[in-house]
C-alpha cells in the first residue's frame, strides 16, 4: 500500500502572487520594444538582466502562500484566484517532480455480464488523491482547513480505464476538496463498460476475473504515478459491505497490482495499476430451472424401460417425452449462455440428454418389432441362438429353456397311436359293419391325417415365434443395462469436470 506525498512545508513557500505579474508585464514590455525601433537599443542592452529574472527568479520560487485577509470562505476563495490561473499546469514546483496520484474504488454494484459481447458492466465509486504544491494556507488564518471547489479550477489526473468500452453514464460530481496543506481529494461514481474475457466453460458454476486498468493518457511515469490507497483484503471488504445490486453474481475479492511487463525504471513509460476483479455466478437459478428438469425427464425416459412393449405403446409414450423436453429447452434458451469462445458443459449436458432420449426411441422400435413378430416367420438362426439366447441371456438373467424333441415325438406318437388304434378298430368292424359306416370311418382318418399335419406345423412355427421373442427380452434388457451404465458414467463425469474446472 502507498501513500500520497507528504506535503511540502510552508518555509519553501516563499513566492507570491508578485512573481506572476512581473513575468507577465516583462513578456508584455519586449513585445512592445521589438516593434518599436526606438526601443530596441535599450532591450540588447536590458537582455542579460531579462535572462536572470526568467531564468533565477523561477527557480527560487516554491508555490504560493496564500493569505486571508478574514477567516472565513470568502476571503479564502478570493486569495485562491491566483491558483486558478495556474489550472492547466501539473502543480509542482519544478517539472523534475513526479506527481503521485492514490486512489482506490468501491465496488457498488455488478449491473451486468454480457457473455455475447464478452462485456463487464459495473458501477464504481472512485476516490483519488493528489498533492498540489501550489497552495497552502494558514488554516487560523483563513479560518478553515478545507474548502470545496469547482473542478475546473484545478489541474486532474488524466487517468483512463483502457477496457472502458461504452460512454460513461454516472452523474457528474461538480466539486472536489483542498486541505490548507495542498492536498486535493476527489471523489466521483462511474458506471464502467468494460471488455472482459469471459470463460463460460464450467455455466453455471463458472467464475471470472476481469481486469481494471488504471493509466495516463498522456503524462509518463516521469511525470505521474499511481498508486493503491488501500490493501486488497480492506478494498474486498469495503466493496462488499456496500455493493448494493448483485443481480446473479459474487463478488469474491478484488486483488491490485503492477504489471510485471512494467519498467519502473523506464521514465518515458505509462505508468499504470490493474485491479483484478474476481466474481462468481449464482447458479441457483439455472440449477433449478435447467438441470433439475432435464434429470427428471432423463431419469422418466430411463424408468419406461420398465414397460412391457409387448402389451403398452411404449414408443409413444417417448416420443412424447422427447417433444415435450425439445418444447423445454426453447423455452429456456434465453438462459443459456450465447459466445463462440468455448462450448459451455451445460450444452454438451442438454445435447446428451436428448441424444439419449432419441438412442431409447430406437432402441424402442427394435425391440417392438422383435416382439410383435409375425408366427409364421422363420425359425431363429444356430448363430444367433448361441449367442443370445445360450451366451447373453445368462448374463442378463434369461437363460433359453429350448423344447426337446422328446416332447414333439411323444406328441406325434400319440397321435399315430390313436390313429393306430382306429384302423384297429376298422379292421375288427369291418366283417360286421355296414358299407356306409366304413366309408364314414374312412373319410375321419383322412381328417385326422391333416389335422396332425396342421398340427405339426403349428408346434414348429410357434417355436420360432417364441423364439424371437426370447432374443427381443435379452437384447431389451441389455441395452436398458448400457443405457443406465452410459447415463451414470456421463453424469458422473461431466459432474468432475464441473468440480475441477
Amino acid at each position: 500500500m502507498t501513500t500520497v506525498n507528504p506535503p511540502i512545508s510552508g518555509n519553501h513557500r516563499n513566492c507570491s502572487t508578485t512573481l506572476y505579474t512581473i513575468r507577465t508585464h516583462m513578456a508584455r514590455f519586449v513585445i512592445m520594444t521589438s516593434k518599436n525601433p526606438s526601443l530596441k537599443l535599450a532591450v540588447i542592452e536590458m537582455k542579460p538582466m531579462l535572462i536572470l529574472l526568467f531564468v533565477f527568479l523561477p527557480a527560487s520560487c516554491r508555490a504560493i502562500r496564500v493569505n486571508c485577509s478574514q477567516p472565513n470562505q470568502v476571503a479564502l476563495l478570493e486569495a485562491l484566484k491566483p491558483i486558478f490561473r495556474m489550472s492547466a499546469i501539473r502543480p509542482v514546483t519544478k517539472l523534475t517532480t513526479t506527481t503521485n496520484v492514490s486512489f482506490y474504488f468501491m465496488l457498488y454494484g455488478i449491473l451486468g455480464v454480457n457473455e455475447k459481447a464478452q462485456l463487464l458492466t459495473t458501477y464504481l465509486w472512485q476516490h483519488f488523491i493528489w498533492q498540489n504544491e501550489l497552495v497552502s494556507w494558514d488554516p487560523v488564518q483563513c479560518g478553515t482547513d478545507m474548502i470545496s471547489l469547482p473542478r475546473e479550477k484545478f489541474w486532474l489526473p488524466d487517468l483512463i480505464i483502457r477496457e472502458f468500452m461504452d460512454q460513461d453514464k454516472a452523474p457528474i460530481v461538480p466539486y472536489l476538496n483542498l486541505h490548507s496543506n495542498g492536498l486535493i481529494l476527489d471523489a466521483k461514481p462511474s458506471r464502467v463498460v468494460s471488455s472482459c474475457s469471459l470463460d463460460i466453460y464450467t455455466f453455471p458454476f463458472d467464475t471470472q476475473d476481469c481486469t481494471l486498468t488504471y493509466t495516463s493518457q498522456m503524462s509518463f511515469a516521469s511525470d505521474m504515478k499511481v498508486f493503491s490507497l488501500m490493501s486488497d483484503d480492506v478494498l474486498t471488504a469495503k466493496s462488499k459491505s456496500v455493493m448494493t445490486t448483485l443481480g446473479e453474481w459474487e463478488l469474491l475479492r478484488i486483488t491490485a497490482v503492477k504489471p510485471s511487463d512494467q519498467n519502473e525504471s523506464e521514465s518515458k513509460e505509462l505508468d499504470m495499476l490493474q485491479f483484478h476483479i474476481h466474481i462468481r455466478r449464482r447458479s441457483t437459478l439455472y440449477v433449478v430451472n435447467l438441470l433439475l428438469p432435464s434429470t427428471f425427464l432423463i431419469t422418466v425416459d430411463l424408468f419406461s424401460f420398465l414397460l412391457p412393449p409387448q402389451s403398452v405403446d411404449r414408443s409413444a409414450f417417448k416420443v412424447t417425452l422427447i417433444l415435450g423436453y425439445t418444447v423445454f429447452l426453447l423455452i429456456m434458451n434465453d438462459l443459456l449462455p450465447i459466445t463462440g469462445n468455448t462450448i459451455p458443459i451445460i450444452n454438451v449436458f442438454l445435447s446428451l440428454c436428448l441424444a439419449l432420449m432419441v438412442a431409447s426411441l430406437l432402441e424402442t422400435i427394435l425391440i417392438t418389432n422383435l416382439l410383435l413378430t409375425d408366427k409364421n416367420v422363420s425359425p431363429v438362426p444356430r448363430w444367433i441362438q448361441v449367442l443370445v439366447l445360450h451366451i447373453l441371456g445368462r448374463l442378463v438373467g434369461l437363460p433359453w429353456k429350448e423344447a426337446t424333441d422328446s416332447e414333439s415325438d411323444t406328441k406325434g406318437s400319440s397321435v399315430s397311436a390313436h390313429l393306430g388304434a382306429d384302423g384297429d378298430l376298422h379292421e375288427e368292424i369291418r366283417p360286421a359293419a355296414e358299407k356306409k359306416a366304413l366309408r364314414e370311418l374312412r373319410s375321419l382318418s383322412e381328417d385326422l391325417k391333416i389335422l396332425r399335419l396342421q398340427a405339426e406345423e403349428q408346434l414348429s412355427s410357434t417355436q420360432g415365434s417364441k423364439g424371437w421373442i426370447q432374443v427381443g427380452f435379452i437384447i431389451d434388457r441389455l441395452l436398458f443395462g448400457i443405457y443406465l451404465l452410459f447415463l451414470s458414467v456421463s453424469f458422473i463425469t461431466i459432474k468432475i469436470m464441473w468440480s475441477k474446472s
